[in-house]
């Protein structure tokens, strides 16, 4: 790896932060240097590197479960890791549809002076309720012209603060400049990349768990439990990372929750079960999976699971010696640090799309050519719960891993502008792809892109629907 290279650099920032052993760091190989996909935003590197880390954190875990006599190496494609951050995969041959038509962006105010928003609709009680903010009948047959022509009696940040006050998801353009200048933009700049931190509930010291010997040729997370409580993309590309290095990854869904179509792709290599957490057998039942597990990786709001008595304190008074990650679209902490949120609107808030728009000449908001925040902060998550596996082996305790989608756009921006990056001509997702059965159908996917010199990565279970498996482990 060329220690000097832009991949090379954002890796070994990431991975000194951690407190992981500087040795590992020569076993990283970063390949390719060139953009990948068009934007003036360094978005292949934060590809690559999250990645990198993720896949390397894996191999220092297999070091020291075998014994730290010798490490492997970890390459990572620059191509194949920023195509697999593309959300891309097909069902019995078809690519099925990314949004829901009303959403996007749209202009506010009578000419467009009043800025924009963009409107996130993809689950119908989203849809419905923004719809209905704007006095507009619920359902589909309300389309994107009804729904601009409602927009020119509002401003940008009216709409975005009525819809935050309704639990909806909207977000108002602004520049980076505006975003810095904000109180919740003040807070992310403020916390680390990946926040890892002890919990010590009164009077415990909890010491590193016992872990299963990794017999010969496992992979390094073997006979680790992940519980998995997250939706969408972010999480769970953190728990599809988990397991393609070998984790028992269960994936808990509520019966009553919609998902997204890509829950197909990101289901690879986990028990899919359901488990309702609005009465107590469900709580219960919870609790006694979170007993078992290594490791609890929850989407939730900041301090909504505390309802639930699954607080990262509770947690480990229950499981000493677990792991909690955490995801969540704007911190924990500042003004919005309670307020839901997906990529595309983090990107809208936190000012990518008005400079994306500004480096290609356009008047109109432009978007990343990817869902990078998601990716990226899957990726750092995995990373992140690896980095705190190690640490609870090395000094016990337990641990809780932050990870926020604002905090991702903001190392974003640390990694600098790519000169003439929107030229660049997305390559093909072909030399990437492989066809396997799942219980969704024939699905078409990447393969993973890291690889380890001795033990693959890889998927041991097909993606299956949600509640295809018994809320056992």
């Amino acid at each position: 790896m060329d220690g000097s290279a832009p991949s090379a650099l954002a890796l070994q920032a990431v991975w000194r932060a951690a407190g992981l052993p500087e040795a590992a760091l020569a076993c990283a190989d970063l390949r390719g240097d060139a953009p990948v996909l068009p934007s003036s935003f360094a978005v292949a590197t934060a590809a690559q590197a999250s990645m990198g880390a993720a896949a390397l954190a894996a191999a220092e875990l297999w070091h020291l479960r075998s014994g730290g006599s010798q490490r492997q190496q970890v390459t990572v494609d620059r191509t194949h890791a920023t195509l697999d951050s593309c959300a891309h995969f097909l069902l019995d041959g078809r690519q099925l549809p990314a949004w829901d038509p009303v959403s996007g962006l749209y202009a506010c105010g009578p000419d467009g002076e009043a800025g924009w928003v963009r409107i996130h609709a993809n689950f119908a009680h989203h849809r419905d309720g923004a719809l209905r903010l704007l006095g507009l009948p619920p359902g589909e047959a309300t389309g994107r012209p009804a729904v601009q022509q409602a927009l020119r009696g509002w401003s940008a940040e009216a709409f975005e603060a009525e819809a935050a006050q309704a639990g909806l998801v909207v977000a108002a353009a602004r520049s980076f400049e505006q975003w810095d200048a904000h109180p919740q933009g003040q807070a992310v700049a403020a916390q680390p990349l990946v926040r890892i931190t002890r919990i010590e509930p009164a009077g415990q010291a909890a010491p590193a768990l016992p872990w299963p010997a990794l017999g010969d040729g496992a992979q390094p997370l073997a006979g680790l439990r992940v519980l998995e409580l997250t939706r969408i993309l972010a999480g769970p590309v953190a728990g599809r990372t988990l397991a393609a290095y070998g984790a028992d990854v269960m994936l808990v869904n509520s019966p009553s929750l919609p998902n997204i179509a890509a829950i197909a792709d990101t289901s690879r290599g986990k028990r899919s079960v359901h488990v309702d957490l609005i009465d107590e057998p469900g709580r219960a039942r919870l609790r006694q999976l979170a007993a078992q597990a290594h490791v609890f990786l929850q989407g939730y709001r900041p301090g909504a699971l505390g309802a639930f008595g699954l607080a990262p304190e509770d947690l480990a008074r229950l499981r000493p010696g677990i792991v909690v990650v955490s995801l969540s679209a704007y911190g924990a902490e500042g003004p919005w640090g309670g307020r839901r949120g997906f990529d595309s609107l983090v990107q809208t808030a936190t000012g990518f799309n008005l400079a994306e728009a500004q480096a290609a000449g356009a008047h109109t908001p432009r978007a990343l050519p990817l869902q990078i925040l998601d990716y990226a902060a899957g990726y750092l998550l995995a990373f992140g719960t690896q980095a705190a596996l190690w640490r609870q082996q090395q000094q016990g305790g337990s641990w809780h891993v932050q990870v926020s989608l604002a905090g991702v756009g903001h190392w974003l921006r640390s990694l600098g502008r790519v000169p003439d990056g929107l030229q660049a001509q997305a390559p093909a997702f072909d030399p990437y792809l492989v066809t396997e059965p799942s219980g969704f159908g024939a699905l078409t996917v990447l393969r993973h892109p890291a690889q380890f010199s001795h033990t693959p990565a890889g998927w041991r279970r097909p993606s299956m629907p949600p509640g295809s498996h018994p809320p056992v482990w």
